[in-house]
């Protein structure tokens, strides 16, 4: 029996191909970050998806097709510093459009022109987007980008990122989880899953969930870029943003607890996640 939280997942059927589940495109990655851009690829992969593809500054490009074996791989403009630059805002929204969901942010670093391609980025891409991490420290102060965006949206900030994103201080943010991530869904038109301990998810018609599952083993390094993985995967298999964001969330908790279990809180890293994602799935009978 599929778990309550979990949101419609199609089945596989037997005469069906790679396309059949979703086309995901990930633009991530900045030197000294590939981890980041490899979590969060091989969440979207693990979680069901068909063909996932990494775009990263053209320096990397080499390293992550290494790292990533059944991942595609999409070598981008990069500044002098090797991060991402604006000169391949064309590409990734040209391509964008030819995927089901792209997923933005994580390990991008905050260089300035890296900050303007992730403001022309949130403007332009004609596809559901997933916006983690430095995608969120980068519209630092323009919140308003979000609301302007046509495309279903969904921001997974933790409390530092949602701190410098609405201008108030950590604590503020922590006291009133619940109302925080209600108001700005409500003001950005994006579901909010505001991540941490009872991680927060709010769509903008007011709806919420508050999750139940993971540890503190989880907070570590990574476990959000698998999420954002995870969370993208499921909006490219026609998930709608809301039910994709809480069965991801759901379902990395899930994973984490697993992963505590057999590697214990202190030792479990993001790739536990990652590598006990089929047990989670198995558990919540999909």
């Amino acid at each position: 029996m599929v778990h309550e939280h979990i949101g419609k997942i199609s089945g596989r059927k037997e005469d069906s191909h790679k396309g059949d589940y979703g086309r995901i495109f990930v633009v991530a990655g900045s030197p000294g970050m590939t981890g980041a851009a490899f979590l969060c690829s091989q969440g979207a992969l693990r979680a069901g998806s068909g063909l996932v593809t990494c775009g990263v500054p053209a320096s990397l490009n080499q390293i992550m097709e290494v790292k990533l074996t059944e991942v595609m791989t999409m070598s981008l403009p990069e500044t002098s510093g090797g991060y991402l630059s604006v000169k391949g805002k064309d590409k990734i929204i040209s391509f964008a459009r030819k995927c089901d969901a792209v997923a933005l942010g994580p390990g991008l670093g905050r260089e300035e022109e890296t900050k303007q391609l992730v403001a022309e980025l949130v403007r332009g891409v004609e596809a559901p987007l997933v916006v983690d991490a430095d995608g969120i420290n980068n519209l630092e102060g323009h919140i308003e980008i979000l609301k302007d965006r046509k495309e279903r949206t969904v921001i997974t900030p933790h409390p530092g990122e949602m701190s410098r994103l609405t201008g108030k201080d950590i604590g503020e943010v922590q006291r009133g989880r619940e109302d925080i991530a209600k108001s700005v869904a409500e003001v950005t038109g994006a579901v909010v899953c505001l991540k941490g301990h009872r991680t927060v998810v709010a769509s903008p018609e007011g709806r919420v969930y508050v999750n139940d599952t993971g540890n503190s083993g989880m907070a570590s390094g990574g476990t959000g870029d698998v999420l954002t993985g995870m969370i993208a995967s499921f909006i490219g298999q026609g998930l709608d943003d809301f039910s994709a964001a809480v069965s991801a969330v759901y379902l990395h908790g899930v994973a984490g607890d697993i992963a505590a279990e057999k590697k214990g809180q202190f030792c479990m890293i993001a790739s536990d996640i990652l590598k006990y994602m089929y047990s989670a799935f198995d558990k919540a009978g999909i």
